[in-house]
């Protein structure tokens, strides 16, 4: 085995004083490194050439070196007189190499001051920089919260309003409710309240003589001593289910004018008119359903109306209704009426008249009869006989009230047994003046 080479303490002593040397110089001048992210400018080319510089101004009037002996004496020596006696000439050169050596080295020690700098804001940049990027998260990271937040508040918000705005539309629609049913409850009282004192002022005061007859018939079917508006809220319905029934009417007079209903009643029909747009008015035997009507500020003249629908111009008229009144009539009678009404209407004028139904054989075990003032039925082909004969024209027959509807163990009859005896428990009969 080849013997290890022996160690040189005194050199390698050397070589740990060069390497502390050289890391003292790096710390006084940092060059030719980055620092914290800066790159600083590298001053070693710079100092090479300052020292080599240096030296070569130190060898300025120095003799080359030579082996001893005479000769090299001799040459010494003449070197050296030749030197002294041009000392004179190169002295400005050897004072322009210095002073340039000293801005040389001033120029260097000034960049090495800027690498100083420059290292030490590189040493507080990178904490900022550090600092800064956590700020930046940290806000990023608070904004993200804080607009979640916000987002949360919100759909709070909205799901109290929408909460609160369901709570007072619930108690605002019972408390209308409540207040419909109090109005409604004041009206039925108000109403027993008057139909009572009209009764005890009927009671007290003596029949009438001669007796009228319910609907303007005169004569026959005298008008008992009762209360006939309430006879009608119990035995027909009230006046909310007449005027719904009523509704089937309104496409017949829409449109037109100067609408006389022939015992108007309660005034269900003349309401829908005036709901509808069309003028219209009534005639009505009872003083008191036509003050009920007017209290409703409708238009209604209190009379029989086989003197008052005479009385009117001909060709005055652009409708005439009657509902449940020809059966309140003597037979006799009936015909000119309808002549009357028919005379009174303009060309193209409509006529309409609802009554019982005689055809359902159910209308005399149920209905008809609770009318005390009833004379007697009039049969559907009748009614068109007489309106014919009045001049009217296009006549249309409507059944209404399906008698099922009203007693539902018709059921389970046939049907086409069921449709001929037993069908509709009122009619319409409508036509127009040719």
């Amino acid at each position: 085995m080849p013997e290890e080479p022996e160690k040189d303490p005194a050199g390698e002593e050397l070589a740990a004083m060069i390497a502390e040397i050289r890391e003292r110089v790096r710390a006084n001048y940092p060059e030719g490194r980055a620092v914290g992210g800066v790159a600083l400018p590298d001053l070693a080319p710079l100092l090479h050439a300052r020292d080599a510089a240096e030296a070569k101004v130190a060898a300025i009037g120095g003799v080359n070196p030579r082996r001893p002996g005479v000769l090299n004496g001799a040459i010494q020596l003449a070197k050296r007189t030749i030197s002294r006696l041009l000392d004179w000439h190169v002295r400005e050169q050897v004072d322009f190499n210095r002073a340039a050596l000293a801005a040389i080295e001033a120029a260097l020690e000034a960049l090495n001051e800027n690498n100083r700098a420059l290292a030490q804001l590189a040493d507080v940049r990178g904490p900022w920089a550090e600092w800064r990027n956590r700020w930046e998260q940290r806000l990023a990271s608070t904004e993200h919260q804080l607009l979640r937040t916000m987002a949360e508040v919100k759909t709070a918000f909205d799901a109290r309003i929408d909460q609160t705005s369901d709570e007072l539309q619930r108690r605002m629609w019972d408390e209308l409710a409540t207040l419909r049913s109090d109005f409604a409850a004041a009206r039925a009282d108000y109403e027993r309240l008057i139909q009572t004192e009209l009764r005890l002022i009927r009671q007290r005061e003596p029949l009438p003589a001669p007796p009228a007859t319910v609907g303007g018939g005169g004569g026959a079917s005298a008008l008992p001593c009762l209360d006939y508006a309430s006879l009608a809220e119990r035995f027909r319905g009230s006046e909310e289910y007449v005027r719904e029934k009523q509704r089937f009417y309104l496409p017949f007079f829409a449109g037109r004018g100067d609408v006389l209903d022939l015992g108007c009643g309660r005034g269900e029909f003349l309401e829908l008119m005036r709901e509808a747009g069309v003028a219209a008015r009534g005639v009505e035997l009872s003083p008191e359903l036509a003050g009920v009507c007017r209290s409703k500020g409708l238009e209604v003249d209190c009379g029989d109306l086989l003197e008052r629908l005479p009385a009117l111009a001909d060709g005055s008229l652009g409708g005439v209704f009657a509902a449940h009144m020809v059966e309140h009539l003597p037979p006799e009678r009936l015909p000119g009426l309808i002549r009357a009404a028919a005379a009174k209407l303009r060309p193209d004028g409509v006529l309409a008249i609802e009554t019982p139904n005689p055809e359902c054989l159910a209308i005399f075990a149920t209905h008809f009869y609770l009318d005390p003032t009833h004379v007697r039925p009039v049969p559907p082909g009748l009614l068109r006989f007489y309106m014919e004969e009045s001049g009217l024209g296009r006549i249309e027959v409507h059944r209404l009230s399906p008698a099922v509807d009203d007693a539902p163990s018709l059921a389970s009859l046939p049907a086409d047994f069921r449709e001929a005896f037993f069908g509709a428990l009122d009619y319409a009969i409508v036509g127009w003046k040719l």
